[in-house]
């Protein structure tokens, strides 16, 4: 998973295993699952950039078409919380809870549980939901991000992209992030749901984070919601269909 493509140079480097005076052992290994059977990647073209309130809008009515079972991801606190604040009555009265990092006071821990068990709730978070949820099953069947996860222009990010190679380094940071946040729609060989980023700005160059044969699509919102609530409609049939 440190591997950016099938070079190993990044992984390595990545890993601190260059400092040592021995040579790291590689080993590579086909993922089990049908990624060109389970999951759909859109970019969703229409969504205009820094507006907070078409943002909110498109989470809830992505929500709405799955029927909850949405995991959020935020580069931001600030926009999760307007968001959260936007859609989250509008979307309880409908029987869709919606819990968020940041904003109700539980951990992060128990707002996993309470994620994972409830088919119809949704759940917001930052960077600590990206990097390490593990929801199989149906109670997560699309994951949405609201942007590209571009590095934040720290100090120290600004000496490590000079010493890493500039803009091919941000590149492999953003790759690591969107391959993370992939990984936490498809946790078993019977999951199937859809990864959507909420942004048009994401650089061809890019797409390569998803697994090899992932069906990547570049849509409209009303577009995205279409095949958002075609999915449900075919997961609830496998769900009912006798044994």
């Amino acid at each position: 998973t440190l591997r950016d493509g099938p070079d190993w140079t990044t992984a390595i480097a990545r890993s601190g295993a260059g400092s040592l005076d021995i040579a790291p052992r590689l080993s590579s290994f086909d993922s089990p699952f049908d990624y060109a059977g389970q999951a759909e990647v859109l970019i969703v073209t229409d969504v205009p950039k820094g507006d907070v309130a078409s943002l909110a809008a498109a989470y809830g009515r992505l929500i709405e078409a799955s029927g909850g079972g949405v995991l959020g991801l935020f580069t931001a606190i600030r926009r999760l919380r307007a968001v959260h604040g936007r859609i989250a009555d509008r979307l309880a009265r409908a029987g869709l809870p919606l819990y968020a990092q940041h904003v109700d006071p539980i951990d992060t821990g128990t707002l996993v549980d309470i994620f994972r068990d409830d088919p119809r709730a949704s759940l917001l978070g930052t960077d600590a939901l990206r990097d390490g949820v593990d929801v199989p099953g149906h109670s997560l069947r699309l994951v949405v991000m609201e942007q590209v996860p571009w590095p934040k222009p720290s100090i120290l990010h600004r000496a490590r992209r000079l010493a890493g190679g500039g803009s091919a380094y941000d590149d492999q940071i953003i790759r690591a992030r969107l391959a993370q946040a992939f990984g936490r729609l498809i946790r078993s060989k019977e999951d199937r749901g859809h990864f959507i980023v909420l942004s048009s700005a994401f650089p061809s160059r890019l797409l390569s984070a998803f697994p090899a044969g992932t069906p990547i699509a570049r849509v409209t919102l009303d577009e995205a919601l279409q095949r958002v609530g075609t999915g449900v409609c075919a997961a609830t049939i496998r769900n009912e269909s006798p044994a």
